[in-house]
């Protein structure tokens, strides 16, 4: 206690990590000069770097106005070096030793316990090194001029002996054929000095182009030296539990780790699992598990984690089904494998099964010739569908695993949103690919199966609260609307309003919307309730009823609702000039699933609303004359165009 006395904390500095240099920070260590002088100071006239082997070569000029600088030793050296004759190959094109070569050496070959460090605003940013360099003065030009000093020697022997008219006598040349080289003698070869020293030279260099302290260059590299994400997101490596914080102060030591069993390379134990990211953990445990209710998911991973993490892990390697998760069929079938059974590819078996999952998304029964007979895969690969996420009952079929999950239904409706868009394109997808009939498919692709004795009490009272306040609602503004038109009437009981003609089209419409707004409120729960529950949503929302599920009528484009879906209706419209209503709903189906949770549009978009938000950005509804046996669906038969889209051709329309 006295000596935290004596020592107390001063100051307390936030500490991050850049990683925008992390792979390409090097520290280079220039040999001692006086303090005056600084090597940026120093022209630097190239540079150049072998990337594998961290090597290094600068050129820096040497100051020859220097009053300490030797001319005569200067030129001496110039002489040795480039010989009388200077062309575009010599070393020193001044006839002056003007420059000198500083070649670099690795000071060691662990950085990771080194890193830049760069002070501001109270803040600590730390960069990790990538490589550590020496940088020593290299005497290339040393050996240069041994090797002229050598040639002209030879050049005058040469000279010498030509002058002797004394003919050679003709020698002898032995021809030899090399063996064939062993696999040993290779290993030896490619590990000898030689061989690596010539591996090495033959690594090209790459040449650089040095910026000083001072240039606006440097100033913005040197910038990268920051945490670019100060809110966290690139500092996760710095956030560790307790326990990994003392794992990293005393790690175990090697003969610990080796006195540890070795498990099977199928087994990790669940000291291993959290150890591992948070997504890897997810990833691992459904695909071991395959089914899994997301309670015992939470129950796992551990209380400490967050779970709107976990959902958001979860949604990228499972999908709903029954308010459980199921793993995804390519986290199971990689891209490049195969079935062990048929040798069948992995994206066909991916596509059966995601239709065995779709199945059990409408049902809680699958039988399996059904599938095959579909899928025409085999029998060994449609029964290991179903063994994944089914439990075979006689003389019934195959039912799925686990009990309908009401509770995760109710609790996360965002999630269940985003899931049925999902499951939406992946049934237009298996339509296309199995010719599936649209007439023998439920009215609802996501339904869910589940009896109504799974519906607890609280549950319809639940359900018929909210239909009577969307009710209330409804009649609420009738009321207002006709006081108000009884009061205009009263007051101005001379003028009469002008009415311009409508389509008959538009007059049944509207005379349909005043059925509906007129109709009693209906607070009694019928007996297919539990159809009108798709995983969990009611029917408004999981088929794309004309309710509003509380949002204000249409018109009112002031809401954020109401903003967001005619920033959508117009961008689509803008791509494509003509669509069906079929059409602009798949459309609005794919860019729901690709809205983070919890966003707006999750709420409930009705049909009526999309169709005048349509009509309201500048579209109009074409009249297409079909036949009457067409096969076409209402929604399909209704086509839209953009008629306004702010341009010149405007006043063609």
């Amino acid at each position: 206690m006295a000596n935290e006395e004596d020592d107390p904390v001063v100051q307390e500095i936030d500490v991050y990590l850049a990683k925008s240099l992390a792979e390409k920070l090097y520290l280079f260590q220039y040999p001692v000069r006086p303090a005056s002088m600084t090597y940026d100071d120093i022209p630097h006239l190239s540079a150049k770097i072998k990337p594998k082997q961290q090597k290094v070569e600068l050129e820096m000029a040497i100051d020859t106005l220097n009053p300490n600088y030797c001319h005569s030793k200067g030129e001496q050296i110039a002489l040795n070096v480039d010989g009388a004759c200077a062309d575009e190959s010599s070393t020193y094109s001044s006839k002056l030793m003007d420059k000198q070569t500083f070649c670099s050496s690795q000071s060691t070959s662990n950085t990771a316990r080194y890193a830049a460090a760069l002070y501001r605003q109270g803040e600590l940013h730390l960069t990790p090194l990538h490589g550590i360099l020496q940088l020593r003065p290299s005497f290339s030009y040393l050996d240069k001029a041994d090797a002229k000093h050598r040639e002209r020697e030879a050049a005058n022997e040469a000279g010498d002996s030509s002058q002797d008219e004394a003919e050679e006598d003709v020698k002898q040349i032995t021809v030899r054929f090399s063996r064939p080289e062993s696999e040993q003698a290779r290993q030896r070869r490619v590990q000898s000095y030689e061989f690596l020293q010539k591996k090495h030279a033959e690594e090209p260099w790459v040449h650089l182009h040095y910026y000083g302290l001072r240039d606006s260059r440097s100033e913005h590299e040197r910038q990268y030296l920051l945490c670019q994400g100060s809110s966290g997101v690139e500092n996760t490596e710095l956030v560790k539990s307790p326990s990994e914080y003392l794992m990293m102060l005393m790690p175990p030591s090697p003969e610990e780790e080796k006195d540890k069993p070795v498990a099977p390379s199928n087994v990790l134990s669940m000291a291993q699992l959290r150890t591992l990211p948070l997504a890897d953990q997810i990833k691992i445990l459904m695909k071991n598990v395959k089914v899994m209710p997301f309670a015992n998911l939470m129950s796992l991973l551990g209380p400490s984690i967050d779970s709107v993490a976990v959902l958001r892990g979860i949604q990228k390697v499972a999908m709903l089904v029954q308010g459980n998760w199921v793993v995804k069929s390519d986290i199971l079938y990689p891209k490049d494998s195969s079935s062990p059974h048929s040798g069948v590819p992995a994206e066909v078996l991916c596509r059966g099964r995601d239709f065995v999952m779709w199945k059990f998304t409408q049902s809680r029964w699958v039988v399996r010739k059904e599938v095959a007979a579909v899928t025409k895969l085999c029998t060994e690969d449609v029964k290991d569908f179903l063994e994944h996420m089914a439990v075979v009952r006689i003389n019934k079929g195959w039912e799925f695993i686990l009990p309908y999950d009401g509770e995760f239904i109710r609790k996360h409706p965002d999630v269940v949103q985003r899931q049925h868009m999902l499951w939406t394109g992946i049934q237009a997808k298996l339509e296309k690919v199995y010719n599936l009939v649209k007439e023998s498919l439920p009215k609802k692709p996501d339904g869910q199966s589940g009896p109504a004795a799974l519906l607890s009490g609280d549950q319809r009272v639940q359900v018929a609260k909210s239909k009577a306040q969307q009710n209330h609602a409804l009649l609420e503004r009738e009321l207002q609307r006709r006081k108000e038109q009884m009061q205009a009437s009263s007051v101005l009981p001379g003028v009469r309003i002008k009415e311009e003609p409508m389509s008959e089209e538009g007059e049944e419409e509207e005379d349909r919307d005043a059925e509906e707004d007129e109709e009693p409120m209906d607070t009694s729960l019928g007996g297919s309730l539990h159809n009108r529950l798709a995983n969990g949503l009611p029917s408004g929302r999981a088929t794309g009823g004309d309710s509003f599920n509380g949002h204000p009528p249409p018109g009112c484009a002031s809401t954020p609702v109401a903003r967001e879906l005619r920033a959508f209706v117009e961008a689509t419209f803008q791509r494509q000039f003509v669509l069906t209503l079929s059409e602009l709903k798949r459309l609005f189906n794919l860019h729901l699933a690709s809205l983070p949770p919890g966003h707006t549009l999750f709420s409930g978009i009705s049909d009526r609303m999309l169709q005048d938000t349509v009509l309201a950005a500048g579209c109009k509804q074409i009249l297409v004359p079909f036949p009457p046996q067409t096969a076409a669906s209402p929604d399909e038969q209704k086509v839209f165009a953009l008629w306004e889209s702010g341009d010149m051709s405007d006043q063609l329309s």
